[in-house]
């Protein structure tokens, strides 16, 4: 306890964190006020009716950081830049030129890489605004639309996308932590409150054992999730002796710690947005005038809609994006090249190629117990959805795992700033 408090002195008595802090929450609520500014002419009441059943848009309502529920001007948060930046992460698997530049030119690189996502977010952003607003029009929550109104509310939730990017990215270059998972998080811890407002408005005592049990549930899958999340296998480095000038340097033994789970929360968010984008195109194609499309989107929407296969599908997408990202992140290939060129080596294997392959060998193994928890957290909702019948188990799960990674990051990230200054 001694320790907690004194680490949230060191984080508070100093100028630079404070300000870095003061600075990320200013902005996490000037993005929270965004949310309740609704575009104009839209149906409240009717709105709240289509939001209470609806786990589709529930979940996309995360993503918004809860601007959907209220058709904000921000209405479709960050999912166009993730979406974004999910499909500039699958090219580099393509174009080698993509691939260098993300892991191999350094920050000029990365910030580039992250122009081409902000660029693509643009055309993603008027997809998804219109395919929302025409589905909303058909849900009798917004009026028919002349072009000029509808290529005005275009551009509006267009920008309010963009300014969330520019608000998540002012966060992670003048706050702490990942600006657009934060404003995720900002997004589902708001909901808290109504949400538990709910479930005591709606409490029935003959479902006691099930909360009880839900409850222990979640405090596992949090206890998991940190354990998960902060497990690494060290690997033993060893740094040769190096003689220059008659002064001996090197001869240290250090080691490289691999995470269970480099990829973070990162796979959980990807998924889901591969999951929900067909989605929302879909119930869009649903009221298309030919008959074969309109057929096709149909039973598509039924199979996307079947819980067994959508549990199957989100486990199998969270288990890929797993490896995926991690090896975007993570190149073996270029860890031995610099242990090489740092004259280190890990003991019994030899540098260059063999070290790439014992790394590889290592993070393969680690990566596979990361991706199955992930997945089995992830879709453990689903399951219990089933038995118990309780709606909001689904999306509560999702979220808890969201919460819990960007958290963990968040600490680790403000820790990391207090040990630099107490050094």
């Amino acid at each position: 306890m001694n320790q907690f408090i004194e680490k949230l002195r060191l984080t508070f008595g100093d100028p630079t964190l404070r300000k870095r802090i003061t600075t990320t929450l200013v902005i996490l609520v000037i993005a929270q006020l965004l949310a309740v500014i609704p575009v104009p002419g839209i149906d409240a009441s009717r709105l709240a009716s289509v939001f209470s059943g609806n786990q589709f848009l529930s979940l996309l309502n995360i993503f918004s950081g809860g601007g959907l529920s209220t058709l904000s001007i921000v209405m479709l948060g960050v999912g166009p830049y993730i979406t974004g930046s999910i499909i500039m992460q699958l090219l580099t698997l393509m174009v080698p030129k993509l691939k260098a530049l993300y892991q191999e030119e350094g920050d000029a690189g990365r910030r580039r890489f992250a122009q081409y996502s902000r660029l693509l977010t643009v055309p993603l952003a008027l997809l998804q605004g219109y395919a929302f607003i025409t589905l909303f029009q058909r849900q009798g929550i917004i009026p028919p639309l002349s072009f000029s109104a509808l290529a005005t509310d275009l551009l509006i939730v267009t920008a309010g996308a963009l300014l969330l990017v520019w608000l998540g990215e002012l966060i992670s270059e003048f706050g702490i932590g990942n600006g657009v998972s934060l404003i995720i998080f900002a997004g589902i811890v708001s909901r808290l409150p109504a949400t538990i407002g709910q479930l005591l408005f709606t409490f029935d005592m003959s479902q006691l054992p099930v909360y009880g049990a839900s409850i222990i549930l979640i405090l596992l899958v949090i206890f998991g999730v940190v354990y998960v999340t902060e497990a690494e296998r060290p690997i033993p480095v060893t740094y040769a002796k190096q003689v220059r000038g008659g002064g001996v340097s090197g001869g240290i033994s250090t080691y490289l710690p691999l995470r269970v789970n480099q990829a973070g929360v990162i796979p959980i968010i990807f998924a889901l947005s591969i999951l929900l984008f067909p989605q929302m195109i879909l119930q869009f194609l649903v009221a298309a005038k030919v008959a074969v499309v309109a057929n096709t989107a149909t039973a598509l929407l039924a199979l996307l809609n079947n819980q067994i296969f959508y549990a199957v599908a989100y486990f199998i997408l969270v288990f890929l994006f797993t490896y995926f990202y991690t090896a975007v992140t993570f190149d073996p290939d270029q860890m031995a090249t610099n242990l090489q060129k740092s004259g280190a080596f890990i003991p019994g294997v030899r540098p260059g190629e063999p070290t790439s392959q014992y790394v590889s060998k290592i993070l393969t193994r680690l990566t596979l117990v990361g991706a199955l928890f992930l997945g089995a957290i992830a879709v453990l909702p689903l399951i219990l959805r089933a038995i118990t019948g309780i709606q909001s188990l689904a999306i509560g799960g999702t979220a808890l795992l969201i919460v819990v990674s960007v958290v963990i990051d968040l600490v680790k990230k403000i820790d990391a700033q207090v040990t630099a200054r107490q050094y």
